[in-house]
């Protein structure tokens, strides 16, 4: 049988590719479906719009009555005879002219900051302690903390009323106990003092939220990052400052925003406290828009209170919400 040899077959030359050349391209997929790529654009804000529909209703609707309001004469004949007396901006005039809401002004600011600043501090002293101590101590710490926490607000105040009572508290009989002359001392016999009581009440309620929150950040930071700057001769505050600060950072600032509207706008403490005394020393905004309109029957005087609440807030968050952008790109450039 003759012997069969097959020759191999030469492949092709390749064809060179010059300018002017048309390139063909294998087959195309299936073309896009027009209606799904309209529809890919606007699903995020599909998905979004319930909940903003949501907010418009519970939030910007109340924000506006309370705004219109703010610009009518609303007292209780008002209110009886169903009138709708529109004053322009009469209420803001007597509101601003009034000296004594200047006062209250700077209180409401000056508690806003001590209750904030002795919040943050404290707080993250706590979340640094719950890092450094013992599982069994720190499940202990955890616990106490959340039960201090979902005590509700008017429970805590009568607590800390019966704690500071003048005859039969008990922080008077410790400190007498001390060595102190704290006997019959009354703590709501001044402005000042009934102050570090509500200050007292408000930051033991914030802490466990930071602390807890903080040592949540804090859990991010691996052991060997501490062993590390150890070795290098680091010390407590350096170690803070280098490892567990930039982890901790970005959740403190929100913590911080937080605090500002809540001790901004702080009422049942208050309110629970001494009604606003000793002789009106302890009044707050969110108080005085509560007296002026609950108190005195004059909505439109509360209304724009609370106006003027919002618009101070609002202010004072976006200058702060501009300084964490800053900050937040200042560090982006510095890596």
């Amino acid at each position: 049988m003759p012997d069969v040899t097959t020759a191999p077959v030469p492949s092709p030359a390749p064809v060179p590719v010059t300018a002017g050349t048309p390139v063909t391209r294998g087959p195309a997929g299936p073309p896009a479906d027009p209606g799904r790529r309209r529809w890919g654009g606007w699903a995020p804000y599909a998905l979004v719009a319930p909940s903003v529909i949501v907010l418009l209703v519970l939030l910007g609707w109340p924000v506006v009555r309370d705004v219109l309001i703010s610009f009518q004469r609303l007292g209780l004949a008002e209110l009886v005879q169903r009138r709708t007396v529109w004053v322009g901006l009469a209420n803001y005039v007597d509101v601003l002219s009034d000296p004594f809401f200047w006062t209250v002004v700077v209180r409401t600011l000056v508690f806003t900051v001590v209750n904030v600043a002795l919040t943050m501090v404290l707080g993250t002293a706590v979340a640094l302690l719950l890092q450094a101590v013992s599982r069994g101590v720190r499940v202990g710490l955890s616990v106490a903390l959340v039960l201090a926490w979902a005590v509700p607000p008017i429970s805590a105040t009568v607590i800390f009323q019966w704690l500071f009572d003048t005859q039969f508290g008990i922080v008077n009989q410790v400190l007498t106990a001390l060595g102190g002359d704290f006997t019959n001392h009354s703590w709501f016999a001044s402005g000042i003092s009934t102050f570090a009581v509500i200050t007292t009440l408000v930051v033991w309620q914030a802490i466990p939220l930071v602390a807890l929150s903080l040592y949540a950040s804090t859990t991010a930071v691996g052991p060997e990052l501490y062993e590390a700057a150890a070795i290098d001769g680091a010390g407590s505050w350096r170690r803070f400052t280098a490892v567990t600060w930039p982890a901790i950072r970005s959740m403190a600032l929100v913590l911080t925003f937080l605090s500002v509207i809540w001790d901004f706008k702080v009422f049942t403490q208050v309110y629970g406290i001494r009604q606003g005394g000793p002789n009106r020393e302890t009044i707050t905004m969110a108080l005085y828009a509560y007296q002026q309109g609950i108190g005195s029957r004059q909505f439109g005087t509360a209304a724009a209170i609370s106006v003027i609440m919002m618009v101070l807030l609002t202010a004072g968050l976006a200058w702060y919400a501009r300084m964490m952008v800053r900050g937040a790109d200042t560090m982006e450039g510095a890596r």
